[in-house]
């Protein structure tokens, strides 16, 4: 039995290519000539200053402190600003050993004064670099830090532009715990078995030019103490780097811009790295050297610049949002101390699906993975300490009974761990917006939200 031969139509083959073969129209969107669309309602802007003293012979530094002739490279502060059409805030970095409270206390209001940016939503952060000088000591120089990062802050307020946002993680390998419990107490040692976070976060922003993003945040976890003492037989520094420095975020950083030609600002931000140190082996731990902070630099900035490139292919750039809402919460509040109340501001601040929280100290790490368990449904958590204030070591409970470094040099009592815990818990519920309270229109929880709000602004 013969069957009929049967030719499709000029049309209906068509109709069977497409079914076959995947749809144009339906592929992820990418970049034409490295540049693509941005439909966003997130202005940003990003500037950085060089805030290295004019005299840098004879300076004390802090953290490991020391006495510097000279700079080995630049310190820097950056600014970030974001608009989201209705709410305005702001991210400040800095290449010192804190955010300190007269510092920020005296920043905020300027920045408000140079960009509307309310004093309250603005975030000021420190990498925690062990090799520049102090605050207090060195006021003239505070002094010329404010003015400089308001100058910015201005700077950026003129470049405002729309932007996406992508994020992406990747990990470094040079961080390690430095407790070690030994016959039932902490020991400074590098403890390779010990809790660490080797991931880096990064959000970029970009308004679709080209593959170059406007800003990069980057987000690591280890104390920026490679250049300091530690073990007085190390050569060829056993008193620490004898030169100012910027430390690993600073080579970092500068490593990621020099990938993109100069036309990109990288931040530094930095996690719960209260018990997180650079491993270089010794007695507990020896000074880096040059070959040490170019491994350093660029494992961070190498990681940082993978995950920059990997969240431009396609299909990352179809996963962006176009909507990115910011809601910032704070609180001051007193927690217990040892000898009297610690007072500690409390942030969250939330752009889009990327939600900051913040602490005035040095949190232990394991304060890092509690918020993010905690979170990690609800919002994609960058936990961030040395910001708005520094407080000093901010242990958890469990420290406590096996002493060492961090809780017999904090100010804490340890009860203070599950009020921090807690009271983040409650900002992160008020910016999330998956609580009623947050987003009911009912007029009384309206009223006390616009209420809560005006009072927290005009603290």
């Amino acid at each position: 039995m013969r069957f009929p031969i049967l030719f499709p139509s000029v049309a209906g083959l068509a109709g069977l290519i497409l079914l076959v073969m995947p749809s144009l129209e339906a592929a992820p969107p990418g970049t034409e000539d490295g540049s693509f669309p941005v439909r966003s309602n997130l202005k940003a802007a990003a500037a950085k200053v060089d805030i290295t003293p004019a005299e840098t012979r004879n300076v004390w530094v802090t953290g490991h402190r020391r006495q510097v002739n000279g700079a080995r490279d630049p310190l820097h502060a950056g600014v970030l600003l974001l608009d989201d059409g209705e709410t305005k805030a702001a991210i400040v970095t800095m290449d010192t050993i804190g955010a300190w409270e007269d510092l920020v206390k005296q920043l905020r209001p300027k920045i408000e004064a140079a960009t509307g940016t309310p004093a309250a939503n603005i975030l000021v952060t420190a990498s925690h670099n062990h090799s520049a000088p102090g605050f207090t000591e060195n006021l003239r120089w505070g002094a010329e830090i404010i003015d400089k990062i308001a100058a910015a802050a201005q700077q950026a307020a003129g470049e405002l532009r729309p932007v996406s946002v992508g994020y992406g993680e990747d990990e470094i390998g040079f961080g390690i715990n430095r407790r070690k419990v030994i016959d039932g107490r902490a020991v400074v040692s590098l403890n390779p078995d010990g809790p660490n976070d080797p991931r880096v976060k990064v959000l970029r922003f970009d308004d679709g030019k080209s593959l170059t993003p406007v800003a990069v945040l980057m987000h690591a976890v280890c104390h920026p103490c490679f250049f300091t003492w530690g073990d007085k037989g190390s050569i060829p520094h056993p008193n620490g780097y004898p030169k100012m420095s910027a430390d690993f975020p600073g080579e970092a950083q500068t490593f990621v811009e020099a990938v993109y030609g100069g036309d990109t600002h990288a931040l530094f931000i930095q996690g719960c790295a209260g018990d997180i140190r650079p491993n270089l082996p010794g007695f507990p731990y020896r000074c880096a050297d040059e070959a040490d902070i170019q491994w350093a630099g660029r494992d961070l900035g190498g990681a940082v610049v993978r995950s920059l490139a990997r969240s431009m292919v396609r299909e990352e750039l179809a996963s962006r949002t176009h909507y990115y809402p910011i809601r910032v919460a704070s609180t001051t509040l007193e927690l217990p101390g040892k000898e009297a109340p610690v007072p500690a501001e409390l942030m969250a601040l939330k752009i889009g699906p990327y939600l900051l929280l913040t602490m005035p100290g040095e949190p232990m790490v394991e304060y890092g993975f509690k918020l993010e368990k905690a979170i990690a449904e609800r919002a994609i958590p960058i936990i961030v300490g040395y910001a708005n204030g520094n407080i000093g070591y901010i242990p958890t409970a469990d420290a406590y009974p096996v002493g060492g470094y961090e809780p017999n040099r904090s100010r804490l009592d340890p009860s203070a761990e599950a009020i921090v815990l807690k009271e983040l818990g409650k900002l992160a519920d008020q910016v999330v917006g998956d609580v009623f309270e947050s987003f009911s229109k009912h007029p009384e929880d309206v009223q006390k939200r616009e209420a809560g709000e005006k009072a927290r602004v005009s603290q």
